[in-house]
């Protein structure tokens, strides 16, 4: 019984933003508990690679190259869905960039940058899939928020605005769809070894001020996210909305 209720099997995920660092690690957990997943991201070619390495470990997985920022190019790629008769039962929205400056150094478009890419692009592609959940009665939806969801630091303002955001869009969603059998949480990862943080991770100051301020006293590990994700995907979580659980080894806990 506590099996079946953390299996995917049978359900479809589309990840945003997942062709590597952490949207690609959740999305391979969520393949190995059973789902059929949908790749997204901008560079096909990266997405193609990545989708041929799971569908090498045995997993059923289909790319999407459009640009979630893009509200014609999210329409239309749910338009196709459509048309395939294919549904998403599973939404991560993971997609989302850094940009780090000084808030009186930061020009405009930076700022509109990330606010778009980290937040609205929730929103919109969010909102596609509950137009579609609705009707059928169910759906999962998993926003990816951080630490700024709930901290701000120094030269990342847009970016723990957004976040920021992501824990009350989460929120919203809960207020209008959890009457639709639709459980909308969120993850907030703590510092992750990624690609996006390698700089962050060379910096021997950062490094430990990291583990330092860590009560784990190190880094995650993106596949440190499946657990959280595969629980917020299943039925295990279908009385679960509106959260934010942080994955960040306790930072978010203490002083």
């Amino acid at each position: 019984m506590s099996t079946q209720l953390f299996s995917l099997a049978g359900k479809t995920a589309l990840v945003t933003g997942s062709s590597r660092g952490l949207g690609f690690a959740i999305a391979e957990g969520l393949a190995a508990a059973g789902a059929r997943l949908m790749l997204n991201g901008v560079d096909a070619a990266r997405l193609d690679a990545s989708a041929a390495a799971l569908r090498d470990k045995g997993y059923t997985v289909d790319a999407h190259a459009f640009d979630v920022c893009d509200e014609a190019a999210v329409v239309a790629a749910f338009a196709k869905l459509d048309a395939a008769g294919i549904a998403v039962d599973i939404l991560v929205n993971n997609a989302g960039v850094q940009y780090r400056k000084p808030m009186v150094e930061l020009a405009t478009e930076d700022w509109r940058r990330v606010i778009e890419t980290n937040l609205t692009s929730a929103f919109v592609v969010g909102r596609e899939a509950a137009r579609r959940m609705i009707p059928r009665g169910r759906g999962k939806v998993i926003n990816i928020g951080s630490l700024t969801s709930e901290l701000a630091r120094a030269t990342v303002a847009p970016y723990t605005v957004a976040k920021g955001g992501i824990k009350m869009l989460t929120r919203a969603m809960t207020a209008e769809w959890a009457a639709h059998n639709i459980q909308a949480n969120a993850i907030g990862p703590g510092y992750m070894l990624t690609d996006m943080n390698q700089a962050l991770i060379d910096n021997p100051s950062f490094d430990a001020w990291v583990k330092g301020r860590t009560p784990a006293g190190r880094w995650g590990k993106p596949e440190e996210l499946i657990g959280t994700a595969i629980f917020l995907a299943s039925d295990a979580s279908n009385y679960v909305s509106g959260q934010i659980i942080y994955v960040d080894g306790g930072m978010v806990s203490v002083l």
